[in-house]
């Protein structure tokens, strides 16, 4: 049995829970998410010293199910962090020239190529520009957020030699050394 699947989820009270067959709806001050879990897991809500309480029980003893509990309550526990809390990217962009801005809910980058690349916000996902090179993805799913994130940094990756691109806060990039001269 998943050591992670067997720990529990503590609802605070503005968080809200609601189980119906596979799917399982969080309510909370950020928003509302909601995630279909497989067949084989069955989530069960407790009341317990006036705190809601989530357990993930496995059905059957198979392979698949073991695989799926650990998953299946960290995507829960995921959400529930996200309607209270929210997740966050933050990115940078490092190289001359290397600079983004707003439009409206687009990010418009210009990273050092001809045109400037247009990206645009997803739903549920806001993206704040600061001093032209940090960059902040915000949103309650985390998913979407570090996907988002994943995206504008695929836009120009940082390179190895001169370390220009567009990179996460604080992620180290090994340098490289150039081509020897005489």
């Amino acid at each position: 049995m998943s050591r992670i699947g067997k720990q529990e989820i503590i609802l605070s009270k503005q968080i809200t829970a609601d189980i119906t067959k596979n799917v399982v709806t969080i309510k909370g001050p950020k928003g509302e998410l909601q995630q279909t879990i497989a067949d084989i897991i069955r989530v069960e809500q407790i009341n317990n010293d006036n705190q809601e309480i989530l357990l993930l029980h496995i059905e059957q003893n198979t392979k698949k199910a073991r695989e799926l509990h650990g998953l299946s309550r960290t995507l829960i526990n995921n959400m529930v962090i996200g309607v209270r809390d929210g997740f966050t990217k933050d990115l940078e962009i490092r190289g001359v020239g290397y600079r983004s801005q707003m439009d409206g809910r687009n990010l418009i980058l210009n990273v050092g190529y001809s045109h400037p690349v247009l990206i645009q916000a997803p739903e549920g996902i806001n993206i704040k520009v600061e001093s032209n090179t940090n960059i902040i993805i915000s949103g309650i799913n985390k998913e979407l957020v570090g996907q988002t994130a994943a995206k504008i940094r695929a836009v120009r990756r940082p390179e190895p030699y001169k370390g220009k691109g567009i990179r996460y806060k604080n992620e180290v990039v090994k340098k490289k050394i150039g081509k020897a001269g005489k």
